[in-house]
């Protein structure tokens, strides 16, 4: 029987609305915000999910 390592790798995301003077700023600032936890992603803002299979060779 062989023998794999199996990757997942979930997707989580929000939707963020801000007022700012460019789109940098507007991700700056929300950036800042989740970095000091204002943005809080739970399982609720789940949005993808993948599969990455590789082959162990011992």
């Amino acid at each position: 029987m062989k023998k794999y390592m199996v990757i997942i790798r979930e997707t989580l995301e929000k939707e963020v609305y801000i007022e700012a003077e460019t789109a940098e700023e507007a991700e700056a600032a929300v950036e800042y915000g989740w970095r000091n936890e204002d943005y809080i992603l739970t399982a609720d803002d789940f949005a993808d999910v993948d599969y990455e299979t590789e082959e162990i060779y011992d």
